[in-house]
């Protein structure tokens, strides 16, 4: 039975039972501050449990796709290692909201595990929650009971809290849960002894394949437990896991899916899986990282240097290590790997078929610039090797090795691995107090306290007005104090508002809330899962009472012309560039726009005056706004509305319309596209492989963009004494520059055949070397010109040179390259030694080396010193 096979068997026996099954939600996550990822298949579902939202459905079941590289679920240093950690898994779900609970889940997972699927019954085990007399809680001898109608007592296992008691996080719904765990050791090593005792042990043959949470339960910020209004049921089973179960296999990574990976690898790089561990390690590594990173790109989230963007990047940079590390592989291969993938989980994602050409391109573009990389990184090492032999030291500072990984992205392990081959070691406490520090500012950076809501009134709905109001009545329905970065502010729920939440690229709406006794600032509104959050840094003095919400309107004014200008954008776009253009990202915000999107090359001037020019035609056309409230998304679709990979649509959507232009679309529009007025492109540039980005302004931006430009010219005009065409006197002006700087520097090499001869009469004989010590008034350029002329002609050369030009000075030292093996003389170590007295810093190779500053008063204690360095 391959994977395919196995997930929609799960479908057919929930849709028996009476659930919708639903879609993937996106693996990254928006509009939850707690999550980068989705790494649970509750997190969907989240506002159902948390009493935000309603759902349509109170059965339903999926195939989540989820990531756990961040957070308390962090598993990326043991993917691959063994043999069922990932990085990205499916985990299969079924739920109910406030319907069924321990009975039916219990009975249908046992259903579909021994009847559906087959698994022979005396290999399964369970375990059920005992109880925590610290929370209060009970053993859970409900489903105690229900199990021993079909599983042998004796293979029901009480479990502690930490196993069998799942928190949604620090605060919110809980409860216990009962899990199964499956043996699939071998026949006769089953004959030596029971399972029971390698449940729950990490054994790698007897795993939990599925857990049946209960939701009863509120956590709350002072660590309490409170009964929930209605009780729900959140099931998960690994795919990967069961699927090794029903393949009879004893690793995740030797069912059909991984199997088909690792064999293209194994053509690529000529190594056979099984044959050895260090081998068989890379190979799983790369066949599960793939997944997650063509996944990401799918969904929206491209590799980058910072938050989950980031994420994906060092998932990437791990696979690519490992390729290049153990499988000798020295050019891209992940790429390839991607169109392979998309082949083999194509149905039902049908997202990697779409964007297989975006993701290849995007992975490869990656690859190459870790290669180049490895590349430098293997240099500096080859530095810090050659610097600690000359100090006839055995080991590499842990600093300088945190900062080859930290900056340069050079992994530590490779670091050690280059170490031991030249009889070095690594300081790896050293190198673990710096990753320390950097994880603690990360995580102060980042830490958010919360603590409980106050409710002041009951309202299960909070309206948004916003589309038809700027100003409205409200009511403070809920609100909590937030901590962040030292700083307090409040969140408050309103029983309906105009304010906009951030979403879609749009940035949130500012204003204040007031009534005849007080006036409150918010200054920014957000969507955490489906509530809107109203931000302040106050709360009112007496929130109880009816206040008037009212919405900065110069700002929501502003952000809408921008929001209708990037919908004519992108249709400009795909008119002009094609169809296959997409939108990858954007924001809007009051002072101007910026539109990612999917193209495999530079959009040229003409291109983008030609776009630029379809955008203000249909300005200037004064099209209507065709707004569509509560459309469903088949009929949105069939209308050709366009939807965004990585966004989740509700059964109903929003579709904004101005002609030809049809987007599924919450943000906040023009009436007409008269109203936006003017529009200007002031950039284009890459993203990413595959991906552009334009930034623009429209209205005021544009008329104040002009202004500026029109008193540029002025400017200019004076400067130049007004002539009749400013292009040629400028063109004028630089060709009489350049003729200046010529003669200039011609200037500069005859003053430095002077200075050179100077210098040559000052070198003086100190042994085994010459030496030569100056300070003379020359470029740091120039001087190291006659520098290296010098090491030519004259044997065993050191100098030490100062030198200052106008407000700039520099500290200059060549050392022979026959004294640095000879003497342990290091240029780059000597200038920077001096360089504080001259308030400057820099640096070089053994040979040569500047430093440059900028008081010219440190250059003689600084030659001073060096000459006592190297002559003492």
């Amino acid at each position: 039975m391959t994977v395919h096979e196995i997930r929609k068997q799960f479908f057919d026996f929930f849709a028996s039972k009476g659930h919708q099954i639903v879609p993937s939600a996106p693996m990254v996550v928006k509009n939850d501050p707690t999550l980068m990822f989705t790494n649970a298949g509750m997190n969907q579902f989240k506002d159902f449990f948390l009493g935000n939202a309603v759902p349509k459905n109170r059965r339903v079941a999926n195939s989540q796709k989820c990531l756990r590289v961040s957070g308390k679920h962090n598993d990326l240093e043991e993917v691959g290692v063994d043999t069922y950690h990932h990085t990205m898994f499916e985990m299969l779900g079924n739920w109910s909201f406030g319907d069924y609970f321990k009975e039916d889940a219990i009975a249908w997972a046992w259903e579909l595990l021994t009847e559906v699927y087959k698994i022979p019954k005396d290999r399964l085990y369970v375990t059920v929650f005992e109880g925590d007399e610290k929370d209060g809680v009970p053993k859970d001898q409900e489903s105690y009971d229900i199990w021993k109608k079909f599983i042998a007592e004796d293979r029901i296992i009480l479990a502690s809290k930490k196993d069998n008691f799942w928190e949604m996080g620090d605060t919110g719904p809980c409860g216990p849960c009962t899990e199964i765990h499956v043996d699939n050791r071998p026949e006769a090593e089953r004959a030596k002894g029971d399972g029971k005792q390698y449940v729950n042990e990490d054994h790698p043959q007897v795993i939990e394949i599925w857990n049946n949470v209960f939701m009863q339960f509120n956590r709350k910020a002072d660590g309490s437990l409170e009964l929930l209004p209605a009780t729900h049921v959140d099931t998960g089973m690994g795919l990967e896991r069961l699927a090794m179960t029903l393949q009879d296999k004893t690793s995740n990574y030797d069912i059909d899916l991984f199997q088909t990976l690792t064999r293209h690898m194994e053509g690529v790089s000529g190594k056979k899986y099984g044959t050895d561990e260090p081998t068989d390690i890379a190979l799983r590594v790369i066949a599960d990282h793939v997944r997650a990173i063509a996944f990401s790109i799918a969904d929206g989230q491209l590799p980058s240097n910072t938050g989950a963007g980031y994420v994906i990047r060092r998932i990437l940079r791990r696979a690519v290590r490992y390729g290049y590390q153990t499988l000798g592989l020295k050019e891209p291969f992940l790429s390839g790997l991607s169109v392979i993938l998309s082949e083999v989980m194509g149905d039902p994602f049908s997202e990697l078929i779409k964007q297989r050409e975006l993701i290849e391109k995007v992975i490869r573009e990656e690859e190459l610039s870790f290669f180049r990389t490895l590349e430098q990184g293997i240099k500096r090492i080859e530095g810090l090797i050659a610097a600690a032999k000359n100090d006839n030291k055995t080991i590499l500072d842990g600093v300088s090795v945190f900062e080859l990984y930290d900056t340069y992205g050079f992994p530590f392990d490779l670091t050690s691995l280059i170490a031991r081959e030249n009889n070095l070691s690594v300081d790896e406490e050293g190198f673990n107090a710096e990753l320390t520090k950097q994880k603690d500012r990360s995580r102060a950076a980042t830490a958010i306290e919360t603590d409980d809501w106050v409710q002041l009134i009951d309202d299960s709905v909070e309206e948004f007005v916003g589309y038809d109001y700027l100003e409205t009545a409200v009511e403070i329905v809920k609100y909590r104090k937030v901590s962040q970065k030292q700083k307090t502010f409040y969140q408050l729920v309103f029983s309906k508002t105009p304010f906009y939440p951030e979403g879609g690229g749009q940035v949130g709406d500012t204003g204040r809330i007031y009534n005849d006794s007080e006036s409150v600032v918010i200054f920014d509104t957000k969507k955490e899962n489906n509530l809107i959050v109203h931000l302040s840094e106050t709360l009112p003095a007496n929130p109880g009472k009816p206040f008037t919400a009212e919405v900065n309107e110069q700002k929501r004014k502003l952000s809408a012309y921008n929001h209708s200008a990037t919908h004519l954008l992108h249709h400009a776009l795909r008119t002009v560039l094609g169809t296959h253009v997409e939108q990858k990202g954007s924001l809007v915000n009051p002072n101007y726009l910026r539109f990612d999107f999917s193209h495999f090359s530079k959009v040229t001037d003409e291109e983008l005056a030609k776009i630029e020019s379809l955008v203000s035609e249909a300005i200037r056309a004064s099209i209507d706004l065709d707004e569509r409230r509560n459309v469903p998304i088949e009929v949105a679709t069939e209308m050709g509305a366009m939807a965004l990979f990585g966004e989740k649509y509700g059964d109903t959507v929003r579709v904004i319309k101005f002609g030809d232009s049809v987007e599924l679309c919450g943000g906040t529009h023009v009436k007409n596209t008269g109203q936006i007025g003017l529009f200007k492109i002031q950039s284009e540039s890459a993203v990413a492989a595959g991906v552009r980005r334009i930034e623009a302004i429209t209205n005021v931006a544009v008329e104040t963009y002009y202004t500026d430009q029109e008193s540029k010219l002025k400017s200019v005009n004076e400067l130049l004494k007004n002539p009749k065409d400013v292009s040629k006197a400028i063109e004028d002006l630089i060709s009489k520059n350049n003729q200046l700087q010529k003669q200039v520097e011609n200037f500069k090499k005859e003053q430095a055949k002077l200075v050179k001869a100077d210098l040559k009469t000052k070198i003086v004989s100190k042994g085994d070397f010459s030496f030569l010590e100056s300070i003379i008034d020359l470029d740091a350029g120039s001087v190291k010109d006659i520098l290296f002329q010098l090491k030519g002609e004259v044997p065993n050369l050191v100098a030490v040179i100062g030198s200052k030009e106008e407000d700039k000075c520099a500290v200059s030292v060549l050392v022979d390259e026959n004294l640095v093996s000879a003497k342990g003389w290091n240029a780059g170590n000597l200038v920077k030694s001096v360089a504080s007295l001259i308030q400057g810093g820099g640096g070089g190779q053994g040979f040569f080396a500047t430093a440059g500053g900028k008081n010219p008063a440190g250059l003689e204690p600084a030659i001073n010193q060096l000459k006592e360095s190297l002559l003492s």
